[in-house]
């Protein structure tokens, strides 16, 4: 067992783990962060995404013992006071999602998106979600949602 300590949505939390854990079980197993979901076990969808040291990681890919000293952000810790993250609150009001399974992912994806291109254009967008897959939706509607939280929702016809 390795002793690691780290910040995960703003609260300290030090716990001993295999040195084999892989950061989403420890979210979801060891403190309860179900919303970072397990969805492929091989990296390709970013079901599991939270952010890093707030780079965007998919935590099927990093191991818990990396993860130890750092800060870690869940689709559980966006929210701020009762109020929903932006983005989240976007995903709602146009319709971003279907079964619900890929959200978590998506909106911890389009965050650091936004992040990093506050005003990304669709093509933008698209290509910085390419690496979160969803099985229900055509996409349309989680472009929508990413172009509705950074403002751009009237320039590019989008409606709510």
């Amino acid at each position: 067992m390795t002793r690691i300590s780290l910040t995960v949505d703003g609260a300290s939390v030090s716990d001993d783990v295999e040195p084999r854990m892989l950061l989403v079980h420890y979210l979801r197993e060891k403190l309860g962060k179900t919303g970072t979901v397990i969805g492929c076990d091989t990296s390709n969808c970013g079901a599991c995404t939270v952010h890093l040291n707030g780079t965007s990681v998919k935590s099927c890919n990093v191991l818990a013992v990396q993860a130890d000293g750092a800060e870690v952000t869940t689709i559980e810790g966006l929210a701020r006071d009762g109020e929903l993250h932006p983005v989240q609150e976007a995903f709602r009001e146009c319709h971003g999602l279907q079964c619900g399974f890929c959200t978590p992912g998506m909106i911890m994806q389009s965050v650091a998106l936004l992040q990093e291109n506050p005003k990304p254009s669709e093509e933008e967008i698209r290509l910085g979600l390419e690496g979160n897959l969803c099985r229900c939706t055509g996409y349309h509607n989680i472009v929508r949602a990413v172009q509705h939280a950074s403002g751009q929702a009237e320039t590019a016809g989008a409606t709510s």
